[in-house]
């Protein structure tokens, strides 16, 4: 069905340790997330959306519940199938931008490619047209100490978006940026969110940021306490 969410979460409860210590961060969420989607995710410190983006990113199953990605049952999946799953359809970016200091900017954006097994033209061709589409193409060459942070969050992204992936996951990414670098950031997200069809889910702390999205799901106590529509989404530069 083409209008089938591409992500399902159904009753999912997540429970850390067992006895008298377990935790419960997730305590039965339901949510979907449509193809296309522009999403940010708030809530403060342990209300549960870190757990919940882990789980979306698949590095974590659920306690309890049904996560289902393009319809397949994520926690019926082994290890080795969940890293698959990750390397085939989803991107991430960090906060801390995650780059390896020693290398180019294009050698950061070819890695996933590289834990694909492409060959070096592949390689070379994708991770330049990823740089092109965050406007860094001028400084592959360049390593992350000659970057400014707002364009070293740029290679991140391309990092991400290299594989083409179906979402993309990002974790704070305008946290360790100025106001004016942060927007930057959320119009790139944005335009590839609406050129390229990518999924983004975002957690923020900030309203800011979050305006960009088109839907914001608010999480307290370990659930999805509301969601909401963004009617003010900010128009394209």
């Amino acid at each position: 069905m083409a209008d089938e969410p591409i992500i399902t979460l159904r009753g999912v409860t997540k429970t850390y340790g067992e006895g008298a210590t377990a935790f419960q961060a997730l305590k039965g969420v339901d949510l979907d997330i449509a193809e296309g989607d522009f999403v940010a995710v708030m809530g403060p410190s342990g209300s549960g959306k870190s757990t919940t983006m882990n789980m979306l990113g698949c590095l974590d199953v659920p306690t309890n519940g049904s996560f289902l990605f393009k319809g397949v049952e994520v926690g019926h999946l082994d290890r080795d199938q969940r890293a698959l799953l990750r390397r085939k359809y989803l991107g991430f970016v960090f906060q801390g931008f995650n780059l390896l200091s020693r290398t180019t900017a294009l050698e950061n954006v070819e890695l996933p490619l590289v834990y694909r097994g492409e060959d070096k033209k592949t390689r070379h061709d994708l991770g330049m047209a990823a740089l092109d589409k965050v406007g860094l193409a001028d400084w592959w060459d360049h390593t992350p100490a000659e970057l400014s942070g707002g364009q070293q969050q740029r290679v991140a992204i391309a990092r991400a978006i290299v594989t083409s992936p179906a979402v993309l996951l990002a974790d704070e990414p305008t946290g360790n940026l100025d106001s004016e670098r942060s927007v930057e950031i959320m119009q790139l997200l944005s335009g590839l969110n609406r050129d390229s069809n990518i999924t983004v889910l975002m957690v923020t702390h900030e309203p800011d940021m979050a305006a960009f999205a088109r839907t914001l799901v608010h999480f307290k106590d370990g659930l999805v306490e509301r969601i909401e529509t963004n009617k003010k989404v900010p128009e394209p530069v």
